[in-house]
């Protein structure tokens, strides 16, 4: 196995449990996604609309290259440059009303922080540093691809460079994270989300 796994997030979860996730100001807080799933991304809507429905501020990183910042804030949605890892039509619509949303008002934040070809540095690293110039009053609230997530990472040294993720590098650097991964399941299970969030160890 290329690595082992160990979440040091202690948090039990609900069937309901996107309702207790909180977003609160000077914090962190990262969703991590099966990329593709569309699952994740009704999840992550359901926290930003529960969010700003009490007329709080909320600021919205993605997984795309921090070099896209200026498609996005034209609001070309189709035009804004995704990985196929990561891209899918769900995606680009929860962006297009994300920004739809900006356009009425809203007090939201849209931002892309990872590191592109232009940047001379690890994609995590690239993010975390991103992340954490947003901290303050505005909560932040973050949607990643799972492995980015994680606090702590046994890598298997032999296999890879073992590079801090996102989350990890942040906690150690003493920020408020507050991270929740998810799993795919190509399963019926797979729909219920107290099935896809993980709660305490996946090796």
């Amino acid at each position: 196995m290329f690595l082992k796994i160990l979440l040091l997030i202690f948090i039990s979860f609900s069937a309901s449990a996107n309702t207790n996730i909180p977003i609160k100001p000077d914090s962190i807080t990262i969703i991590g996604e099966t990329h593709r799933h569309p699952e994740s991304i009704n999840l992550f809507q359901s926290l930003i609309q529960s969010h700003l429905k009490n007329n709080q501020c909320l600021t919205v990183a993605l997984e795309i290259n921090s070099n896209q910042q200026s498609v996005i804030n034209q609001g070309k949605v189709s035009d804004i440059e995704i990985s196929s890892i990561i891209d899918h039509p769900a995606y680009r619509k929860m962006i297009a009303d994300l920004v739809t949303q900006q356009r009425n008002g809203a007090c939201l934040k849209l931002l892309a922080i990872d590191a592109g070809d232009d940047i001379d540095m690890g994609r995590d690293e690239w993010m975390a540093i991103s992340l954490a110039r947003l901290v303050g009053e505005t909560p932040v609230l973050a949607l990643l691809g799972s492995l980015h997530t994680l606090k702590k990472v046994n890598w298997d040294l032999s296999m890879t460079n073992g590079s801090p993720s996102v989350a990890e590098v942040l906690s150690e650097q003493g920020y408020n994270v507050k991270s929740y991964p998810q799993v795919g399941l190509d399963t019926e299970c797979g729909n219920s989300l107290q099935y896809r969030l993980i709660s305490a160890k996946y090796t």
